[in-house]
């Protein structure tokens, strides 16, 4: 039987994930390629000039809830926390069906491990922010629990192993820590396959992580219809790591 990982070497791997995660979120929370939020939506035409179809299918787009809208303001946790297990759950899915978005990373990394375990992280940490949680090391304990089924005793870092889980986020995210680099598609999906690589140094571990159920495991080893089967797993164990977040962050408050 193979020796367990011990605590502290998943935080060392959680923390710099963590820190990665911030530029991943941001560019999927603050996407705005149409510049819905600065619409005003069923704003009259000037000068009363019929407005084009165009217009008027960005006016509709602009009530659709997503980050920045007055639509989002108005939803609760629960509605926003379920807005990020479908806006995280189909772009890890996209990422896993179209390796060339993850670069050379993608020949090298089991999908349907590496992803999956990476996309549950950045949801987990992006329904954390919707309650409130953004402190590090709670991050690290919410990530390790769900992820792992592992109640960490985490503790500020000292100076060097802070440095250095600074050097290996800065790593995984790549450009996308530069400020003003833009968030396209093809930066994202190459730190969620980063993000992947780094979790997948704890693969002993990635087992115990949220998964889909016998069916889907049964589908996932057919050929044909095994994809078909993998995705249906990741998306059960995307909104099972969910609603196991949800239930631990019910009480939470945030301190001010």
């Amino acid at each position: 039987m193979a020796e367990a990982i011990p605590d502290r070497a998943i935080i060392g791997v959680l923390r710099p994930f963590v820190r990665a995660t911030r530029p991943v979120l941001d560019g999927l929370r603050e996407s705005d390629p149409f510049g819905l939020r600065a619409r005003v939506v069923g704003a009259e035409a000037a000068d009363g000039e019929e407005r084009q179809l165009g217009e008027k299918i960005l006016d509709a787009l602009a009530a659709v809830e997503v980050p920045g809208t007055a639509a989002w303001a108005a939803m609760g946790v629960p509605e926003r926390s379920r807005w990020w297990v479908r806006r995280v759950g189909r772009f890890t899915t996209l990422i896993a069906a179209v390796p060339g978005i993850g670069g050379a990373l993608a020949n090298r990394l089991p999908v349907s491990k590496a992803i999956g375990a990476a996309g549950q992280g950045l949801l987990l940490v992006a329904i954390a922010g919707e309650h409130g949680m953004r402190d590090e090391d709670e991050l690290v304990q919410l990530l390790g629990a769900i992820l792992f089924r592992r109640e960490l005793e985490v503790t500020a870092p000292d100076a060097a192993a802070d440095a250095v889980a600074d050097e290996q986020a800065a790593e995984i995210a790549g450009d996308l820590a530069e400020k003003g680099t833009p968030p396209t598609i093809q930066r994202i999906g190459r730190v969620v396959w980063r993000l992947g690589r780094a979790l997948f140094a704890l693969e002993g571990e990635l087992d115990k992580r949220p998964h889909g159920n016998l069916l889907h495991e049964g589908l996932g080893m057919l050929p044909v219809v095994g994809a078909v089967g993998k995705y249906l797993g990741e998306w059960s164990g995307l909104k099972k790591a969910a609603q196991q977040a949800e239930e631990r962050l019910a009480g939470y408050k945030r301190l001010i």
